[in-house]
């Protein structure tokens, strides 16, 4: 169990859902933005993550150095997606670890919805999970992660956003998951946000969570980022700090 929730947690890649910033990120929090990234443009998301968990008195120190998504425009509301980590897993008190680069996750995000005199945005994102990795680190199954995003504006500084989802791992039955945050733009630069988020299986627990983080916006194109976030209903603690940058094309 402890295991298919170390994935949980690191195969969603994060976001930020953030007002008056030209770079539109899907990290540091758990929800999906509903925007993609410009034609031809590539956007690296990156950072380190460093979590804890527990269960039935087994504790395990987790590492993902780094955990990297690229992010593509192919075209108008259409992005593709690649993303891989390198992993360390190591069980607390003992000399029992296992470490090596995870599963490759290729997918795309299709904008289903924008308009400018509209304050909601829509989007579906879909990521295949190939079994790729390291043995001692893979799924050795192919996996999907799925999800419905929308965003609204709520006011200038503002903005609400969330997920539905359903991910299937290739263990038994697949589970649905859900996130919601409120983002506040502080200043033209900083923002922060708070999000409660978590997986319901079809016959297995609940897991609930929350976390929160701030971002600091360096050029328009180039973001940093801290968040950390625990689990309410089980023993779960993580810190999380990263960066992310888009490069777009040249233009005359």
């Amino acid at each position: 169990m402890i295991l298919k929730r170390f994935f949980f947690i690191s195969f969603f890649v994060v976001s930020f859902f953030s007002h008056g910033q030209r770079i539109i990120t899907d990290r540091p929090d758990q929800t999906e933005s509903s925007s993609t990234v410009p034609k031809k443009s590539l956007q690296i998301e990156s950072g380190i993550l460093l979590e804890f968990a527990e269960e039935a008195d087994v504790s395990l120190r987790e590492i993902a150095i780094p955990t990297t998504l690229f992010r593509y425009g192919v075209g108008k509301g259409i992005e593709i997606r690649v993303a891989n980590q390198y992993l360390n897993i190591k069980e607390k008190g003992t000399s029992n670890q296992i470490s090596g680069i995870s599963d490759l996750e290729i997918g795309a995000k299709f904008q289903l919805y924008k308009k400018d005199i509209s304050k909601t945005e829509i989007a579906f994102l879909s990521h295949l999970i190939l079994p790729t990795g390291t043995k001692e680190v893979s799924l050795e199954k192919v996996g999907t992660i799925n999800k419905l995003s929308v965003s609204h504006e709520l006011t200038e500084h503002i903005g609400l956003g969330y997920n539905l989802g359903y991910s299937y791992f290739g263990f038994e039955n697949g589970f649905f998951t859900y996130s919601f945050v409120l983002g506040i733009g502080i200043t033209e630069r900083v923002g922060m946000y708070v999000e409660p988020y978590g997986s319901i299986g079809i016959f297995d627990e609940h897991l609930a969570n929350v976390d929160a983080g701030i971002t600091y916006l360096l050029k328009d194109n180039f973001q940093l980022d801290f968040s950390f976030g625990t689990g309410i209903n089980y023993t779960m603690n993580y810190l999380s700090a990263g960066f992310s940058w888009n490069i777009a094309p040249k233009t005359d």
